[in-house]
């Protein structure tokens, strides 16, 4: 995928941020992944207020968005108060009618890339705990277990138990931490 155009979402796609979320979610429905996403659970003002406070990311290709991802410069409720030395990403969305596979880990990387751009050393995520397949595919994205998180409030819905998971950015992945070590 040569022609990915990454961007930095604006309020004139919430329409679309909300229309992805709600596919992924219908997506997940329909092969028995229940109690994760619900479609109409989150509305525009969700993605509003994440672009305040953090970034929502948009991959596109040939005119067409592919997917999209939110990025958290912290996150209390699931990891409590931590030092900046990471990123956190959240609502990793793709776009099934559109993307072609290997799309959920070029945004990963995308968003793994701009957590190092960002200065940060660590790049965490929460995973929702009864989602085995989804765990499986973070640990083999490098991502490693580090804790579970039960009782997790959650926007639009009941409270849920998460792992906790992160990678370390060193080398290629992360500009201009190569000499760094630790």
């Amino acid at each position: 995928m040569n022609d990915l155009l990454l961007r930095q979402a604006t309020e004139a796609d919430l329409p679309t941020l909300v229309r992805l979320r709600d596919a992924a979610a219908r997506w997940m429905l329909a092969r028995g992944v229940t109690g994760q996403w619900r479609p109409g659970e989150l509305d525009e003002g969700h993605f509003l207020q994440v672009m305040a406070q953090g970034e929502v990311w948009l991959a596109e290709a040939g005119g067409r968005v592919l997917g999209a991802w939110e990025l958290w410069w912290e996150d209390e409720a699931a990891w409590g108060p931590q030092p900046p030395v990471a990123g956190y990403v959240h609502r990793l969305m793709v776009d099934r009618s559109t993307a072609p596979p290997g799309t959920g880990r070029l945004l990963l990387e995308a968003a793994e890339r701009r957590v190092a751009e960002a200065g940060r050393i660590r790049v965490r995520l929460d995973c929702l705990a009864g989602n085995a397949q989804l765990n499986a595919y973070y640990r083999q994205a490098g991502y490693r277990v580090v804790g579970h998180k039960e009782g997790k409030p959650q926007p639009g819905g009941p409270p849920k138990s998460f792992t906790l998971m992160e990678k370390e950015l060193s080398g290629p992945t992360a500009p201009g931490t190569a000499g760094r070590s630790g």
